[in-house]
């Protein structure tokens, strides 16, 4: 694991005794942040549906632990169904609001992207809700993703318009080599 300087946080594969804690997580950002554009969280059963079909594809879907206690979670998935854009995939990364800071997040994306470059992935797109989330930019931008555009006013929630930022990473040999999947 790249972070061995912060052994009070623990990454390891989701498993179904997560899904409470990772439904919380989300449920929070859902109902009091921007980043997701959901209006309503979805429920443990919705999370535990959506766990089961990302990890039955193949993706990752990790959790960390700090001091014992599910501080945040983070996967890839299908950036589109067509068959087409199978070599490339979408993060996404939640972090408990106790726990921001401390980077959980930095720590779960590197190891989303590790994991992704080792299944044959080429590209990975970031997909952030709210142009202000700088937070999340800054972390994708440390990670080696580059900014490639901007939907303005795309989503409305909270009472206003939202944008949406679309960051790109290259995996592995990038678009100089075909998908390993």
């Amino acid at each position: 694991m790249p972070y061995e300087d912060m052994p009070d946080i623990r990454l390891r594969p989701c498993e179904a005794r997560d899904i409470a804690a990772v439904q919380a997580i989300y449920a929070d950002a859902v109902l009091t942040g921007l980043a997701s554009f959901e209006l309503e969280a979805p429920t443990v059963e919705e999370m535990q549906a959506r766990w089961t079909k990302i990890t039955a594809a193949g993706f990752p879907f990790l959790v960390a632990e700090r001091g014992g206690e599910l501080s945040g979670f983070a996967y890839a998935a299908a950036y589109r169904e067509r068959p087409a854009y199978a070599g490339t995939v979408e993060d996404s990364v939640y972090v408990d609001r106790r726990h921001r800071g401390a980077g959980i997040g930095r720590m779960l994306l590197a190891e989303v992207i590790a994991h992704c470059e080792t299944g044959g992935f080429r590209q990975m797109i970031a997909v952030i809700g709210d142009s202000g989330n700088a937070g999340s930019v800054a972390l994708h931008q440390r990670l080696g993703f580059d900014h490639v555009g901007t939907f303005r006013s795309v989503g409305w929630k909270h009472g206003r318009w939202l944008d949406t930022v679309l960051m790109q990473r290259s995996l592995g040999a990038g678009d100089t080599a075909p998908p390993q999947i």
